[in-house]
């Protein structure tokens, strides 16, 4: 028996650990996918507005490496996919039934985006009218943001499970409905998108600071740049907005995971918000930095409410302490974009001040990897704060995951594909832009112009 439970433990380790990777490399083209096309939009809508070919030529450029990430995102959304039903197939027999729905509109909303994205890839230049052709970036957004909407109603469900009747341990008279707009879900999909909006535009914005760290300040770069670190901007303060909403959503409905990330043992009124700082033995927090009653005003927007203290919950169903890092990393990271984006601005603006400055680029180069780093630390927290419930009250990780030994070997295949996949990609993406300057492309493009016009016998 002793026997049986310690392999049981370790395949639900394995388990654990094949989903976390998985999860951890879709998220990249996961959050490429959702936020690129955004961009796309509007540079395309700005190109033709201004009549300015180096907005339409972004718009370009951009698609080329968007198709690469959506290429390698079907393959791990593939991946997450037959995962479920193979390392989680008591999960999926238990609410297969319930998330149906989201799963089959999430590929649905796939297709509707990948049909407009060939349409719109080999179409350029072909309307005499230009916004036909950007009209077709609706859509391609559209698509996007439905894939992020229907998947991420599936992990509100996990975390907020409602919408069917429990009868001798299965879920019946289900409203497919109801469970996929469930409590969580309006929260979730705000901050999902959000955060996805903003690391598209910090990743184009890197590439641009960098860009002009390498070669100078072009006017394609510089008009880059400034473009989307507006963008960077206005999502920071949304994804900010989307944080606080989801924290009031904690302590109202998930009030162990609040307190959990942010070490509040005891419920109390006027409670403190600790900043880092770490656990003695005793499980008091040591060298930490506290805010007086910021985290009742956080969860209730009321410096003297009262917070609900981890201690309540039984031991076996508090979420891991460790949440407690992942949540100050998240936010940190969110807040250092806010901050870099609020200081490209003064420079703009400052006259004595120069937004070229190298160390400033260089902030802004950084912004990629934090804001990239900051949504895998969020889905961490979302997933790790859910221990141990798979679906929360209901069914624990354990009782959910396979049994068979074979999931180690699954967890080593799956590593190996996507390291071809990641190494692939990388390298296709360097091939594409690589001797492939600005000038060039815009020297092409208006030559390729010139020769469709003398065919039709129009003026050049």
């Amino acid at each position: 028996m002793e026997v049986l439970f310690s392999l049981a433990i370790d395949t639900v380790l394995w388990s654990r650990l094949l989903t976390g990777l998985t999860l951890t490399f879709h998220v990249i083209f996961a959050t490429v996918g959702v936020g690129i096309p955004l961009m796309i939009s509007i540079a395309e809508f700005i190109g033709i507005r201004k009549r300015d070919k180096h907005y339409s030529l972004m718009a370009k450029r951009w698609t080329r490496g968007f198709i690469i990430s959506v290429a390698v995102g079907v393959v791990t959304g593939t991946a997450i996919a037959l995962q479920l039903a193979i390392v989680w197939p008591n999960f999926m027999q238990m609410a297969g039934n319930v998330i149906a729905l989201p799963l089959f509109m999430e590929v649905f909303a796939f297709f509707f985006e990948a049909i407009f994205l060939g349409i719109y890839l080999y179409t350029w230049d072909r309307f005499r009218n230009p916004y036909i052709h950007w009209l077709l970036t609706l859509p391609i957004v559209a698509g996007a943001t439905m894939s992020a909407f229907f998947i991420t109603t599936v992990n509100g469900f996990m975390n907020q499970p409602e919408g069917f009747l429990l009868e001798a341990g299965q879920f019946t008279a289900v409203n497919p409905l109801q469970a996929m707009f469930n409590t969580a879900t309006p929260s979730k999909v705000f901050h999902v998108l959000s955060s996805a909006y903003l690391t598209g535009a910090a990743l184009l914005a890197g590439i641009a600071a960098f860009s002009i760290l390498k070669k100078g300040p072009t006017v394609y770069a510089k008009k880059a740049l400034k473009l989307m670190m507006s963008v960077v901007l206005i999502f920071s303060i949304l994804t900010a907005l989307a944080g606080d909403i989801s924290a009031k959503f904690l302590a109202e409905h998930q009030p162990e995971k609040l307190a959990a990330a942010e070490w509040h043992f005891e419920t109390e009124k006027g409670a403190d918000l600790i900043l880092l700082g770490w656990l003695n033995a005793e499980r008091e927090v040591v060298g930490a930095l506290r805010i007086p009653k910021a985290l009742s005003f956080l969860a209730f927007g009321d410096f003297n409410s009262e917070v609900t203290g981890l201690d309540e919950f039984p031991l076996d169903e508090q979420p891991p302490l460790i949440v407690h890092y992942l949540f100050d990393l998240m936010a940190g990271t969110g807040f250092m974009l806010l901050a870099i984006s609020v200081l490209y601005f003064v420079f703009v603006f400052w006259k004595k001040r120069d937004e070229f400055n190298r160390w400033l680029l260089r902030g802004i180069v950084l912004t990629t990897p934090l804001a990239f780093l900051g949504v895998e630390l969020g889905w961490f927290y979302a997933e790790i704060g859910r221990q141990p419930w798979m679906i929360r009250g209901y069914m624990r990780v354990e009782e959910a995951a396979t049994s068979s030994p074979s999931v180690r070997i699954l967890f080593f295949v799956f590593l190996l594909l996507y390291i071809v996949l990641g190494t692939l990609c990388v390298l296709v993406l360097r091939r594409l832009f690589r001797n492939r300057s600005v000038e060039a492309e815009l020297e092409k493009a208006a030559k390729a112009k010139q020769v469709r016009l003398e065919e039709k016998g129009e003026p050049v």
